[in-house]
């Protein structure tokens, strides 16, 4: 999909408000050159407050307000959070997840195949539809909201799992044998005998209910999406605002739900992205999980949400607000939107603060959207849909975080697998190398030059086999410890580890442990060694680091000429700064940006725009000034219209952008 303009705004609330302004906060937004406004996905009790009975009053008021101002709608599908009639007339709509029934109060506490949920959720859908069909101003529908299974455990989910499994292991023999179920006496030899899910003790049926219910989410987003397109115009599009793993904000990929299936029924991919500011501020989160987003379709994403104030500490300096804004669109975002334009003033959500506080008077943040929103007024057109042309990529896998999860590197800390996954990103983002983030698909393997493989537990023989292939024929491949251990179903393999990839890597192991006062040292750098570490040995490889202890003396860190290319492993966890030295060394890299010899804090994104001409960003991520040299060729700044010549010395203030055209 294709866009005109950068769309940026914020999700409303018409019917939260505690009086009628909506002509004032559009004149607001519009005065802020903002153009889009998200709405109606919250409040199905509004709009259906007794079954059957419709209320759309705050809906044409908010449609009707955006016509006059010339404001663009997306229309959110109301169903994640169920109005208290409708729980109280079917209480098993409410979930049974492994911890027992829910109770009635907060959101997403249902179960998302109950047949009576999907009845009533289909006539709400549809009598929106009708009611918002014949507005020009709306773009596009955002399907329900940050949608999970919810861990559904229901009767009629687990009825769902086992017709799955029966459906792909017809010879219950098989499926016993694959699962390892004679252990502990827990083999089913009848399909009517199978147990509650709830009380497996057997990590490979567990991940495999966990696989289901992320099917599940795949199921009703395409459910959902089914229905709208039989009201939607051909210029309007169906998204989904997909979140992330959250770590007190967003952080890796979502365990809940395989994104690459969901977004197939989708137009394009939409993301929720939350992240530390002030001094914390450091980017890795907006370009981590916008990644994952760009990712899902290969093409640009809309930030559906993003903070303004958002959680107390993330309130941010002067400028930050700024500097977020444009980061999202240096990574491909199309769209900036903020939950939520005004803070609410009931609720469990009173004090993730909006663009405007609890006195809606204009204040400091709403004068940075203004002059964020009007930059985009004046050079959006060069910076929207910007493509980009990465030659590294780090595999994100559902399996094996759903693996990771079930057998804990270490069960006294909270490394996971998305902690590995950020550990090469981030080094990544460090050294101002761009990369994509793409499923475990041998198909897209072919595309780049560079591969890094974070604790891939579980993989198929084709996923494996494929690595190898990528580095016979010239790939440079990067691989850490718990990778290639075990099949698709969490059985691990009967053979020498790592399974398939021990030639490509150069290496064996049998033995790993928990490391304790065992250091790693590269090129001077010492960081400890933690959570895990195998006991490496070379076979053609050579180790570049070894372990400093007084008993572990096996490799920790390998390299490998392999056919045409190279491959690494890293068998344990360390330190960032060290992890920095062996990147630097395996990409054969010093950090700085050749074009701007610029190194982090001053990050370096690039794209290429609608004319095909190439544009880059200079984004200051830190408090102090930062002064840049261009190397290279000839750019119009596009925040001052001046020209950049070679040799040309750039100032960054604090928390500061440059945006250069090249000429």
């Amino acid at each position: 999909m294709t866009n005109n303009e950068i769309l940026y705004g914020a999700a409303y609330y018409d019917e939260y408000m505690p009086y009628d302004r909506i002509k004032t906060d559009m004149q607001m937004m519009k005065d802020a050159g903002m153009n889009v406004i998200r709405i109606a996905e919250s409040t199905w009790s509004t709009w259906e407050p007794q079954e059957g009975v419709f209320d759309f009053t705050h809906l044409y008021r908010m449609l009707d307000c955006a016509v006059k101002y010339d404001m663009k709608v997306i229309i959110g599908t109301p169903t994640y959070a169920i109005p208290s009639w409708l729980a109280k007339k079917y209480p098993d709509i409410i979930a049974v997840t492994h911890n027992g029934q829910e109770l009635y109060g907060h959101r997403q506490n249902m179960d998302i195949t109950n047949p009576h949920y999907l009845h009533h959720a289909k006539i709400i859908i549809e009598k929106l539809m009708e009611e918002v069909k014949d507005y020009d101003c709306v773009i596009g529908f955002q399907l329900d909201n940050e949608t999970k299974s919810y861990d559904t455990c229901t009767v009629y989910a687990q009825k769902k799992f086992i017709d799955h499994l029966k459906n792909k292991w017809p010879d219950i023999k098989e499926f016993n044998h694959e699962f390892g179920l004679d252990y502990w006496s827990n083999r089913i030899d009848n399909w009517d005998d199978f147990p509650d899910i709830r009380g497996t003790i057997n990590m490979s049926l567990d991940a495999e209910y966990k696989k289901f219910q992320r099917s599940l989410v795949s199921d009703f987003l395409a459910w959902q999406s089914a229905i709208v397109k039989k009201y939607k115009r051909p210029d309007q599009f169906i998204t989904q605002n997909f979140d992330f793993e959250w770590h007190d904000y967003s952080f890796g990929l979502q365990p809940e739900v395989n994104q690459y299936e969901a977004v197939q029924c989708l137009d394009i991919a939409g993301c929720d992205i939350y992240h530390p500011s002030q001094d914390s501020l450091t980017g890795r989160e907006i370009t981590v999980c916008g990644n994952i987003a760009r990712g899902l379709k290969g093409t640009n994403y809309l930030v559906l949400e993003t903070e303004a104030a958002g959680n107390h500490p993330w309130l941010p300096y002067p400028g930050q607000l700024r500097l977020q804004a444009i980061s999202h669109i240096a990574n491909g975002a199309n769209m900036v939107e903020y939950w939520h334009w005004h803070s609410i003033h009931n609720a469990i959500e009173s004090y993730w603060k909006g663009v405007l506080s609890h006195d809606l008077k204009p204040n400091r943040l709403y004068r940075e959207c203004c002059v964020i929103g009007n930059e985009f007024k004046k050079f959006g057109n060069q910076i929207v849909n910007l493509k980009k042309n990465n030659h590294f990529a780090v595999i994100a896998d559902n399996a094996s975080l759903t693996g990771l999860n079930e057998f804990k590197l270490n069960n006294e800390s909270d490394t996971n697998y998305n902690s590995i996954f950020r550990w090469l990103c981030d080094t990544l983002y460090l050294l101002n190398i761009e990369y994509d983030v793409i499923p475990a698909d041998p198909a897209q393997f072919v595309n780049y030059d560079n591969i890094l493989v974070p604790a891939l537990y579980s993989a198929s023989d084709e996923v494996l086999l494929a690595l190898d292939s990528f580095v016979q024929n010239g790939g440079n491949l990067i691989v850490t410890f718990k990778s290639c251990f075990s099949d698709e179903h969490l059985k691990i393999h009967s053979d020498v580890q790592p399974y398939i990839l021990n030639k490509a890597l150069g290496i064996t192991y049998d033995e790993f442990t928990l490391p304790v006062n065992v250091n790693v040292t590269f090129n001077g750098v010492t960081s400890a060694a933690k959570d895990w570490m195998e006991m490496v040995n070379t076979t053609t490889a050579k180790a570049l680091c070894t372990y400093e202890h007084k008993v572990w003396n096996a490799a920790a860190v390998t390299e490998n000429s392999y056919g045409k290319g190279r491959a690494m492993y890293l068998g344990t966890y360390f330190g960032e700064d060290t992890l920095l030295e062996i990147f630097k060394y395996f990409f054969k890299t010093d950090g700085f940006d050749k074009e701007f010899h610029a190194a982090y804090p001053v990050v370096v994104k690039r794209g290429i725009n609608n004319d095909g001409c190439n544009v880059s960003f200079l984004l200051n991520y830190s408090n102090d000034t930062q002064n840049v040299t261009c190397n290279t060729a000839s750019y119009k700044s596009l925040t001052d219209d001046t020209i950049i010549s070679a040799g040309q010395t750039i100032s960054l203030k604090p928390w500061d952008i440059c945006i250069l055209l090249e000429s």
